[in-house]
């Protein structure tokens, strides 16, 4: 093994990445803020009659098969008895926000995947907090107690493996991977747990006779390169537990979007402007909470063909407020959108090109500074 190698695989055993998942995140909350849910069968999500689809299932109602992105109508003939929440999806944002104010408390390398788990690198935070898995047994502590939710965190030294790690468990899980425990911990996996193996990724390896990790890593990487290019380079690392991806924290959200798809492809203006006013107040409301401001108002149609439009306008300045956010939505929907007497599937409404106003207002033109002529 070459000098670079060396210290690569070096700084790899000496990393220590947490990731943690909170365990089945919106359904958990609606069961904690209404104590009489607990223990039932919970689905958030969008009714059937409008063709929804399920964002959450609580753990009672995953033993029927139940799985995010499912249509609702489908979750409900496999749970007739299941109780069905619409997502609150500004409270959901409150309480995650919350949650990464402890692991900000920690360390400042958190990067999010979603409202309900993130990669903490806290290799650093051992000489202020002890032991990494101290520290991931405090933030697991710490959200169960000020929040009354339950999280399963994974520990390793790697991104890849601390993913896995998490799902070890689920839920209210806790499992730390070791340098040295790499190589027995994957052995026995099967190929669809390698991050990035899909269902046609799967059946190939399985044609190849390869079920598991450890089949997997009997091929070389010349081998896998051959059969499957680049991505031959990514399972033979994956399958010895390799992943030098660093922990990025969290970028500026650069836009925000609402949208609905409809039971009946709608034809009525005024069905579509009530529900044009709807997404508008929501996407506003969800500007707020992040605390922006957007320069660019879009607008997403969908039409009973599945042709899919978009259009967009740039407004004078950066605006949070509802009424020129919805009269630029109103103008695009009326004057840029061709319609032809084509019903609308889907309405969606976006908020582009965010700004934070503090900043904003600290980089004014010196000629707009008073006192100058």
């Amino acid at each position: 093994m070459g000098k670079g190698n060396e210290r690569r695989s070096q700084r790899q055993r000496e990393r220590k990445i947490l990731h943690v998942d909170m365990d089945a995140f919106y359904a958990s909350v609606e069961q904690r803020d209404r104590p009489e849910l607990r223990g039932k069968p919970v689905i958030v999500g969008g009714r059937p009659e409008e063709r929804g689809v399920v964002a959450a299932a609580s753990y009672e109602a995953r033993k029927y098969g139940i799985r995010s992105a499912m249509p609702t109508a489908r979750a409900l003939r496999l749970c007739p008895h299941a109780v069905l929440l619409r997502p609150r999806m500004g409270h959901y944002r409150r309480i995650s926000q919350r949650i990464r104010e402890i692991f900000l408390s920690y360390t400042p390398w958190v990067e999010p995947l979603s409202l309900d788990e993130a990669f903490l690198d806290v290799t650093g935070s051992e000489r202020l907090f002890g032991p990494a898995e101290r520290i991931g047994r405090e933030i697991k502590r710490r959200i169960f107690q000020e929040l009354g939710l339950t999280c399963s965190v994974g520990l390793a030294p790697n991104k890849f493996l601390a993913k896995l790690a998490s799902d070890h468990q689920k839920p209210d899980g806790f499992t730390v991977i070791r340098p040295e425990e790499v190589e027995g911990f994957l052995r026995d996996l099967p190929v669809e747990k390698l991050w990035g193996v899909g269902p046609a990724t799967a059946r190939k390896l399985r044609a190849l006779g390869l079920r598991t990790v450890g089949d997997l890593r009997r091929l070389s990487k010349e081998e896998l390169i051959g059969r499957f290019g680049k991505w031959g380079l990514r399972l033979w690392e994956r399958a010895r537990g390799v992943d030098e991806r660093p922990v990025v924290p969290e970028r500026e959200p650069k836009s925000l979007s609402r949208e609905t798809t409809f039971p009946q492809d709608v034809h009525d203006d005024r069905e579509l402007d009530q529900v044009l006013l709807q997404l508008t107040h929501e996407v506003v409301e969800d500007l707020k909470g992040e605390g922006r401001r957007a320069r660019t108002v879009q607008i997403k149609v969908r039409f009973a063909d599945f042709t899919t439009i978009t259009r967009q306008c740039t407004l004078a300045e950066p605006t949070d407020s509802p009424e020129v956010f919805l009269g630029a939505a109103r103008k695009l929907l009326r004057e840029r959108v061709e319609r032809g007497g084509r019903g609308v599937r889907l309405l969606g409404v976006g908020a582009r090109n965010l700004v934070d106003p503090e900043t904003e207002a600290k980089q004014l033109s010196l000629f707009s500074l008073p006192g100058l002529p």
